[in-house]
């Protein structure tokens, strides 16, 4: 469920209209709904009652600090995968205790600041790692607490570039190697092994892939604590996936049915990394169109917003629903691709879409943007990022402003002998 409803032939975002948020903030915007933000939230908090766990949201997904904020109000930790996320979780007031540090190319540098944030634990991907992490730890004099990222090799059934779980990816260390793996950190002076991890993926619509991965490294479990490893932790990743068009991924309590029955005797604390599942439905891409034409019989709707804004469409072939801001009932259905300004035959949101006729200076929302839109958008063409936008109840709140052109060209220098 989401707050994104239709009163009378208006679209609204919890109590406000969005044609009035238009109107005050110009488009393209980012717009949050605070109330299926925290509802999903809770709902998968909630789904694995009676588990000693702890909910990292992903903050790659979305990392907006207001976002953030409402996370770590409702007790939540978070997934980290650089520096910058880390920096973004902590100036959003999240536990350093409750942040756990993944991602394959960590640098020295970021170690050390997430050693001194005292985070709970990093994820290791490999041994170089291991040894780095090792070093810098002895040079502040502490242990660093570590997890290894372990690699099931189970297909999570998606799209193949946010598939994670296979041994011919790049992430973690191969199941036939943890043992070894695990040894190895046990030796080093300034490594303290806490837990385990694995993560198959992103967007799963099955419950099986889960199951499957999680058998394996429940033995695993088993196997490091005969050789008298101490495993606490237990970070079992993220990945379940969202309805964007006709999906029927499980919810996050019939996940919860199927797995907790093995994680209730691990002895665990466990660990989910929520970043979809979370905002996904939670957020839309508003843009007006600014022009609309036909090329040889098929129609196209240029609009204001482009890859640069959202470009899971032309990144991941990805849908999203768009909705007129205005249902206007005597509209008929035209087939048409919906693009944007980029200088890219690439450049769209929808492809060959049947969609009500939206004419010159029509409000549309893209919707399923919360995840992996704004924090993967870029300056491209040389485009302003757009504002993000908050609503909660019949409010709602700039929580980025909308860059300009000044802000293009920051931090840019020309150097003296051009001058």
């Amino acid at each position: 469920m989401n707050d994104f409803q239709y009163k009378g032939s208006d679209l609204y975002c919890e109590d406000v209209s969005i044609k009035d948020i238009s109107k005050a903030v110009g488009t393209p915007f980012y717009l949050y709904s605070y109330n299926t933000l925290r509802n999903h939230f809770r709902v998968f908090n909630s789904a694995f009652e009676g588990i000693p766990h702890l909910v990292c949201f992903a903050v790659k997904s979305n990392s907006n600090i207001a976002i953030l904020k409402i996370f770590a109000g409702e007790g939540g930790g978070f997934d980290v995968v650089s520096g910058g996320e880390l920096y973004r979780a902590l100036a959003a007031g999240a536990d350093p205790q409750k942040i756990v540090y993944a991602g394959v190319g960590k640098t020295k540098e970021e170690i050390r600041f997430a050693i001194k944030s005292n985070i709970l634990m990093f994820n290791v991907e490999s041994s170089q790692e291991l040894f780095a992490i090792d070093e810098v730890a002895d040079e502040l004099s502490v242990k660093a607490r570590v997890s290894l990222r372990v690699n099931p090799d189970i297909d999570a059934k998606t799209h193949p570039y946010i598939s994670t779980g296979l041994k011919s990816h790049k992430f973690g260390i191969s199941m036939s190697e943890a043992l070894e793996g695990y040894k190895l950190a046990n030796s080093l002076g300034n490594i303290e092994v806490v837990g385990i991890h694995k993560h198959i993926g992103s967007q799963i619509t099955q419950v099986r892939p889960f199951v499957d991965a999680l058998e394996k490294i429940v033995a695993l479990i088993d196997q490091l604590r005969v050789e008298g490893l101490k495993i606490k932790y237990l970070d079992i990743g993220g990945g379940l996936g969202i309805t964007y068009k006709d999906e029927s991924p499980p919810n996050p309590k019939e996940l919860a049915a199927e797995l907790s029955p093995i994680l209730k005797g691990t002895g665990c604390t466990i660990i989910f990394e929520p970043g979809r599942v979370i905002v996904g439905n939670a957020g839309a891409l508003v843009t007006k169109v600014l022009y609309t034409k036909q090329s040889e019989g098929k129609n196209f709707v240029i609009v204001d917003a482009g890859m640069n804004d959202l470009v899971r469409p032309s990144f991941y072939g990805s849908y999203h629903s768009i909705l007129p801001v205005n249902k206007n009932s005597d509209s008929h259905k035209i087939v048409a691709d919906v693009v944007g300004p980029i200088c890219e035959s690439g450049d769209f949101l929808a492809k060959d879409r049947v969609l009500p006729d939206l004419k010159k200076d029509a409000i549309a929302a893209v919707m399923s943007a919360g995840a992996y839109g704004f924090t993967m958008s870029s300056n491209y063409n040389s485009r302003p990022r757009v504002p993000e936008i908050l609503v909660k109840g019949n409010e709602f709140f700039v929580i980025r402003k909308r860059e300009n052109y000044e802000d293009l060209v920051k931090g840019e220098e020309i150097p003296l002998f051009l001058k």
